[in-house]
């Protein structure tokens, strides 16, 4: 079996506060191949971007990565030194922010900004650097690259900044992309041409990413698998039409209840009571519990591990094999 590009295992993030430790992802663990994407989903609160934070090494103290492993092809980096993680950054792991603004220098010009991080992180000359630039302006559909490089952020619309952004990360033609909700603040036609973009830079670099967005829709699109989060641990994780189709866990089932079709008339949308527990109450046993309509004693004092069900692998005790046959 081909090594993973991204390998994460029992990862856990906490963060020291005056009112304790607050755990924000508690054993999270999951791989991602070449060419494949990995949509990472879940409620606002679920730990998605704190996850993909930790894995290009974003997380600043009071936030530590408290146990648990990550590795890239095989190299294990989440206990390299600043210095080391920092070279890592931009040329082996790129990173797509979900604002662009916060992500592009509104004093600088585009092509100043690609050209840097093109020779940061390559030993390529100022002239080479510009005509990658181009390239890359080129490659993700932006119109007339030649002129719209010396174009300032303000300059673009927002769909147009967000193909930037997807250039920046490609400068260094990293292993792997980590798109922090690529598409919450487009319209919907723009959302379609990033999906299709980011598809095909996997399909034509072989480059993994990993897709965090809390839009199932997106999910359901872009990705080859799906890892479903609830209160930083994985839920569910398996093939997207597994997951879309037929999911497992009940807090899985909820997302998908709550999407509505054009195909049937399903009368009223599921709806999921409650709302994600904060960090200093998360609830004993599984997290979902107090949401969960199948919940039954054993939910609320023992924390399920990830069971394989066929295709998917799901945390919950209804699929215990000891829980059935009881």
């Amino acid at each position: 079996m081909t090594e993973p590009v991204l390998s994460v295992r029992d990862l856990r993030v906490e963060f020291a506060t005056r009112r304790g430790v607050l755990k924000a992802i508690d054993g999270v663990s999951f791989d991602i191949a070449r060419g494949e994407i990995l949509g990472v989903v879940g409620e606002s609160g679920a730990g998605k971007s704190v996850t993909g934070a930790a894995v290009i090494g974003l997380i600043d103290p009071p936030g530590r990565i408290a146990g648990g492993e990550i590795r890239l092809g095989g190299e294990r980096i989440d206990n390299l030194p600043p210095e080391k993680m920092r070279r890592i950054r931009g040329r082996r792991i790129g990173m797509i922010f979900q604002d662009p603004l916060t992500s592009l220098n509104p004093l600088y010009r585009i092509g100043r900004q690609i050209i840097e991080t093109v020779q940061t992180h390559t030993d390529l000359s100022a002239k080479a650097a510009r005509t990658r630039a181009i390239d890359l302006l080129a490659e993700v559909g932006i119109p007339a690259p030649e002129r719209r490089i010396d174009g300032y952020p303000h300059e673009f619309s927002g769909g147009m900044r967000q193909r930037v952004v997807i250039a920046l990360a490609l400068a260094a033609e990293p292993e792997l992309i980590i798109a922090d909700e690529p598409t919450t603040a487009l319209d919907v036609s723009v959302q379609a041409q990033i999906i299709t973009l980011l598809k095909r830079l996997g399909r034509d670099h072989g480059t993994a990413v990993m897709l965090v967005t809390h839009d199932m829709g997106v999910i359901a699109e872009a990705a080859d698998r799906v890892a479903v989060m609830y209160s930083g641990r994985v839920a569910e994780i398996g093939p997207v039409r597994a997951v879309v189709g037929d999911p497992l866990h009940p807090y899985a089932k909820g997302l998908m209840g709550a999407i509505p079709t054009l195909t049937q008339d399903t009368g009223r949308l599921a709806q999921i009571p409650g709302a994600m527990p904060r960090l200093t109450a998360i609830p004993p046993g599984c997290a979902f519990n107090p949401r969960c309509p199948k919940v039954f004693v054993r939910c609320r004092v023992e924390r399920p591990d990830p069971i394989p069900v066929g295709e998917h692998r799901v945390a919950c005790h209804l699929y215990d094999r000891a829980e059935v046959a009881a």
